[in-house]
C-alpha cells in the first residue's frame, strides 16, 4: 500500500515517474500493488505499508494485531492520513489516535512514539482497512539540493530523480549513463539509489563540477571529458538532457548526433528538453513510450522515455 502527493506543477512528472515504478496508471493519492518499491526513491511518494492484515472493519483489524509479535522491541502504531474516504466521513485528530492506542493496547509489548524499533500501519482504502508494517520516506535527497557548484539551467534535483526513475525503475544490475552530465544532478541521484551510473561532458569546466559534486556527497563515479559520439561501451539506460538552444551554443545537427548516439549506446532512455522532439526522436531511431512536462512556473520540460 503506497500514499503520494504532488503539487500541480508536478502532477504529469509524477504520474509518469509512478508508471514506470509500478507498470500502470495509478489512482490518487493511495493505491495497491504487488510491486514492492523502496519509497524513499521517489520525490512523490510518502509512506508504503507491508500489509500483515486485513479487514471489513476496525473490530476486524482490532482483533488481528493480538497476533503481533514484536519480539522485544518496542514499537508504535501510526494512523495514515492519506486515504479514499469521502470528505464527511473523514477520521479527525483525536479519533485517529484512538485507533492508535487501540491497536497499542492490543499488542504486546512496549510502545515508544519517539523512537521505536518497529513501526505499524493503519489505513483505510476502498471500505476495508490494512495494517501492516510502515515505511516512511526519508527524503535523503532533499541534502543533495544544495551543491557546492551549480548553474541556472540545471535540472532541479525533483526532476533528476524522477528522470532516473523512469529510466531505471528497477535498479538492480543497471548500467547507465548521463552522456551530457553537466554539473551531475542526475548522477547525483542515481549514485545516491545505488545505480552505477557513468558520466560524460564536452565542457571540462562543467565536467570538473559534476566531479565536485559527486564527491561533495560521498560518492564515486567516473565523469570524462568528450564528445558522445567517441563513447564505445553499452549501457542499459541514460537519461540525457539536450542542450537547448535558448541556452547554448547547439544547431539542430548537433542536437539530432546526440540522440542519434544516444540510441546508438543504450537501450532505455529518458530525453530531457525545453521542447518535444517527436521528429527529430523519431529520425534517430528511438520510439516514445511515455512522456510527460514538468512545469516551474512559466518554464517547462519535456520528458521522453524512449526505446
Amino acid at each position: 500500500m503506497y500514499t503520494y502527493a504532488y503539487s500541480p506543477d508536478e502532477a504529469s512528472l509524477c504520474a509518469m515517474e509512478l508508471r514506470c515504478l509500478f507498470g500502470q496508471e495509478i489512482p490518487e493519492g493511495i493505491f495497491m500493488s504487488g510491486v514492492q518499491v523502496d519509497v524513499s526513491r521517489s520525490p512523490f511518494m510518502k509512506e508504503r505499508i507491508d500489509v500483515l492484515y486485513e479487514g471489513d472493519s476496525l473490530e476486524d483489524i482490532y482483533r488481528q494485531t493480538e497476533q503481533v509479535e514484536v519480539e522485544g522491541q518496542t514499537f508504535k502504531v501510526i494512523y495514515v492520513k492519506i486515504n479514499d474516504l469521502a470528505p464527511e466521513h473523514k477520521i479527525e485528530y483525536d479519533e485517529r489516535r484512538a485507533i492508535e492506542r487501540e491497536i497499542g493496547m492490543r499488542i504486546e509489548g512496549e510502545a515508544d512514539v519517539n523512537r521505536p524499533e518497529r513501526v505499524y500501519g493503519i489505513v483505510t482504502l476502498g471500505g476495508r482497512w490494512y495494517f501492516g508494517t510502515y515505511h516512511k520516506n526519508q527524503a535523503t535527497w532533499f541534502r543533495q539540493m544544495k551543491k557546492p557548484r551549480s548553474y541556472s539551467i540545471a535540472l532541479s534535483t525533483r526532476v533528476a530523480r524522477a528522470a532516473v526513475n523512469m529510466a531505471a525503475p528497477r535498479t538492480r544490475g543497471i548500467k547507465m549513463i548521463d552522456p551530457c552530465c553537466g554539473i551531475g544532478t542526475v548522477m547525483v541521484e542515481a549514485l545516491s539509489m545505488g545505480i552505477d551510473i557513468v558520466g560524460r561532458d564536452i565542457n571540462p569546466q562543467i565536467a570538473a563540477g559534476a566531479r565536485t559534486n559527486i564527491a561533495h556527497f560521498g560518492f564515486k563515479s567516473e565523469v570524462t571529458l568528450g564528445d558522445i559520439a567517441d563513447i564505445t561501451e553499452h549501457y542499459d539506460a541514460a537519461v540525457v538532457d539536450m542542450p537547448y538552444n535558448l541556452y547554448s551554443r547547439i544547431t539542430p545537427e548537433e542536437q539530432y548526433a546526440i540522440l542519434v548516439n544516444t540510441r546508438r549506446i543504450a537501450d532505455r532512455v529518458v530525453i530531457v528538453a525545453i521542447e518535444a522532439m517527436d521528429e527529430m526522436i523519431g529520425a534517430a531511431g528511438f520510439t516514445i513510450i511515455d512522456r510527460c512536462v514538468a512545469k516551474k512556473g512559466t518554464f517547462s520540460r519535456h520528458l521522453m522515455l524512449c526505446e
